[in-house]
């Protein structure tokens, strides 16, 4: 695997392996590797020649800094995996390498409703970031194909809407939660959980099983309060939302109409650990 710090570096590289008719498949992270990040890396192995995984916690996208500073490190570990999973190419910038001219006073993406509910409503400024460094990674890279993971649902239709501002050619493939044993979804944040919180915190896939067996016959609002109550039950401290919501532009809902296409959403808290779930609810 080689592995690259300097942005001009990788770019020569991709620029030359381009020209020889390789296809470049890309996989961005902040870290502290799983086995959901695995699934993309090895589903971009088997859909190009060349699979660039970047390792960069994004300063940019906390709105709390403590969360910045308390985000799992675990390079080493991440480097293992990823030779061990064959990924030919790891780039690992600084944040001056992504951000030259600083941090301040930077481009504003109009994203519109979508970063004015869920994850944007609780976190202010966070998809700002997202596209700040997204915008950075995918014009070093410049990928035939991109893999995002599910369980990051809203972050996966801003990239998506950011693709469409900046009028880029390449895919976007988002590939399934994957889920610990229990259900609970992966997330480099569940390192911070202590064994018995982590398995309370199964709690948030067996609710959104529940949501996902009532959604038809049950009231929306009657469902997410029985909902909530079985994460306080659980020892879930907060919640921020727990929503059903039209799968293809979030927006909320309070009932079914059979047809449109549905996603149940989740944000709660166990202890000072913020964990997000979905599950998409129709078939269509």
């Amino acid at each position: 695997m080689l592995i690259f710090k300097k942005r001009n570096d990788l770019k020569t590289y991709l620029k030359e392996q381009k020209s020889n008719g390789k296809k470049i498949g890309f996989v961005p992270t902040m870290g502290a590797l799983h086995e959901g990040h695995i699934f993309l890396v090895q589903s971009s192995r088997k859909e190009n020649d060349i699979t660039v995984v970047s390792i960069f916690v994004n300063p940019t996208q906390f709105n709390d800094p403590e969360d910045f500073k308390k985000y799992p490190v675990t390079i080493e570990s991440d480097i293992y995996k990823l030779e061990l999973n064959q990924c030919e190419v790891l780039f690992l910038p600084s944040v001056e390498e992504i951000y030259p001219e600083g941090e301040d006073n930077m481009e504003h993406f109009e994203l519109g409703y979508l970063e004015t509910v869920l994850e944007g409503k609780f976190r202010p400024g966070h998809f700002q970031g997202v596209c700040k460094v997204m915008k950075r990674l995918l014009n070093i890279v410049e990928p035939h194909n991109l893999y995002m993971g599910q369980k990051d649902y809203q972050q996966c239709m801003v990239v998506k809407k950011l693709i469409e501002l900046l009028n880029l050619s390449l895919r976007l493939h988002i590939c399934p939660t994957f889920r610990e044993p229990g259900g609970l979804a992966m997330s480099s944040r569940n390192l911070r959980l202590s064994p018995g919180q982590k398995e309370s915190a199964l709690a948030i896939y067996k609710m959104l099983v529940f949501v996902k067996k009532g959604y038809k016959d049950k009231n929306f609002n009657e469902l997410k309060e029985i909902a909530g109550n079985l994460l306080y039950q659980a020892g879930f401290n907060a919640i921020d939302y727990i929503e059903i919501v039209n799968a293809d532009n979030l927006e909320l809902l309070e009932k079914w109409d059979k047809k449109t296409p549905l996603v149940a959403v989740v944000a709660a808290f166990m202890g000072d650990v913020r964990l997000i779930d979905n599950m998409i609810l129709t078939n269509g």
